[in-house]
C-alpha cells in the first residue's frame, strides 16, 4: 500500500523519531521506555509472509516489526502489545508513516487475544521476552523488564497463543536465544508448530550464536532445514557483513533462505 508521511506528532518525554534503515521510514523511540535492536529487524527480514491476506505480530512493542514487514508484503498487519505506552508509541510511529490503512495497533493481553475479526492469520510473527522471570539480571525500568523477563507471558503463552490465532498450514516466526532452543522446540510442537528452518546468528565467525531465527508450520510434517550462520560483523571489527548491509540498507528486503 502506497504511504504518505504525516505530520510529526506529539512527543512525550523522552522520546524521539529515529530513521528506521533506508526504506522511507521512521519509528518513534525512546531510551527509558523502548528501542528496537538487530534481533526485531532480523525477525522482520527472515519470517515467511505471504504478499496479501492477514499477519500478525505478538509482542509487538514500539511497532518496528509490522512497520519493516510492510516494504514486504502487502498484506494487513495487525501487532499487539500489552503495554499501554508502547502501544501508544507504535500508533504514533503507525500514523507518522501514513500505514494505517495497513498496519493496526491492538493494545491487549495475547493470552487472551482473539483477533478482532476471529478470522485465523496466515501468519504470525514474534519477538517474546526470553529470560525466565528468575533469571538474569532484572532491570529496573518497567517497560524495560516486562520486554526482557517474561513477566508478561512465558514460552508457552506465545506459543499457545501463535497457534491458536494462525491457521492450518500458516507460518510463526520467532526470534529467541539459542540458549532456550530445546524448550523452544519442546513448546512448539506441543502447541502444533512444526519447526522448518532455523537459522543461528554469530556476532562474528568464531563467536557463540547469540540469537536464534525459526520459522515454525501449524500442522506441519517433522522436517527442519538448518540454515547457514548469519554473521554480524566482518572478522575483529565492527563493521556488517554484506548480508546485513542487504537488508538494513535496501539491497534485499528479506534474509536469503
Amino acid at each position: 500500500m502506497e504511504k504518505e508521511m504525516r505530520p510529526i506528532p506529539n512527543l512525550l518525554p523522552g522520546e524521539r523519531i529515529d530513521d528506521l534503515l533506508t526504506y522511507e521510514l521512521k519509528i518513534i523511540q525512546s531510551a527509558e521506555v523502548f528501542s528496537f535492536s538487530l534481533d526485531a529487524v532480523l525477525l522482520a527480514r527472515f519470517a515467511s509472509v505471504p504478499p496479501r491476506g492477514r499477519v500478525l505480530d505478538l509482542c509487538t512493542g514500539n511497532g518496528v516489526v509490522p512497520l519493516l514487514l510492510t516494504s514486504r508484503t502487502g498484506a494487513r498487519i495487525d501487532g499487539v502489545e500489552i503495554q499501554p505506552r508502547l502501544a501508544d508509541m507504535a500508533r504514533r510511529s503507525v500514523e507518522l508513516n501514513g500505514l494505517g490503512e495497513q498496519v493496526r495497533i491492538i493494545e491487549a493481553d495475547l493470552k487472551t487475544f482473539a483477533g478482532p475479526e476471529a478470522v485465523p492469520y496466515d501468519a504470525v510473527t514474534v519477538n517474546p521476552p526470553y529470560l525466565p522471570v528468575h533469571t538474569g539480571d532484572r532491570k529496573e525500568n518497567w517497560h524495560q523488564a516486562m520486554a526482557r523477563h517474561e513477566i508478561g507471558c512465558t514460552l508457552d503463552d506465545v506459543a499457545a497463543a501463535a497457534s491458536r490465532l494462525v491457521k492450518p498450514g500458516g507460518r510463526v516466526s520467532m526470534v529467541h536465544r539459542p540458549a532456550r532452543l530445546a524448550d523452544i522446540v519442546e513448546t512448539m510442537r506441543r502447541h502444533r508448530l512444526e519447526p522448518k528452518r532455523i537459522r543461528f546468528v554469530h556476532p562474528r565467525a568464531d563467536a557463540e550464536a547469540n540469537m536464534v531465527l525459526l520459522d515454525a508450520l501449524k500442522d506441519g510434517r517433522p522436517e527442519v532445514r538448518l540454515l547457514p550462520p548469519l554473521i554480524v560483523y566482518e572478522g575483529k571489527g565492527t563493521e556488517y557483513t554484506q548480508e546485513l548491509l542487504d537488508v538494513f540498507y535496501g539491497e534485499k528486503n528479506r534474509l536469503k533462505f
